[in-house]
């Protein structure tokens, strides 16, 4: 059983990192692993946005990079840098880390969309991503 209040918690621990000066939009996200093993992501931006990296890919990069390859679940929070805990609506993974989450998870895995700590929905990836037609796991 996933304890989400604390992968959200771990979400919003990394959110505290994020590098957001032009958005001014901090994202923050928590992935569980198999063994148990938790990796927080933080949004990067840059100036030119191109190579800015959202949480998400930030988490499944660092993890990836450490040799982790089977992942439970992803909690995401987002909102404005100076904006009060719930007043942000779910901040849902963009097309691009819905395709990194494609190539390294089963459709069942979970996506986990907080407000607050005790404001979220639960999502698979195959809620968020129907009619893959993708080699997917």
């Amino acid at each position: 059983m996933i304890d989400y209040k604390m992968l959200v918690n771990e979400a919003y621990e990394g959110q505290k990192m994020a590098y957001a000066p032009y958005s001014n939009w901090v994202v923050g996200a928590a992935l569980l692993t198999k063994s148990g093993k938790i990796y927080r992501g933080c949004n990067i931006e840059s100036a030119t946005f191109s190579p800015t990296n959202c949480a998400e890919r930030t988490a499944f990069f660092k993890a990836i990079s450490e040799g982790e390859r089977d992942f439970v679940a992803i909690a995401i929070v987002g909102n404005a840098k100076d904006a009060e805990m719930g007043t942000a609506d779910v901040c849902p993974p963009c097309g691009v880390c819905r395709q990194v989450m494609a190539e390294f998870c089963n459709l069942d895995f979970e996506i986990v969309l907080a407000k607050s700590y005790d404001d979220y929905q639960v999502y698979t990836l195959g809620e968020l991503m129907p009619l893959v037609s993708l080699p997917i796991k």
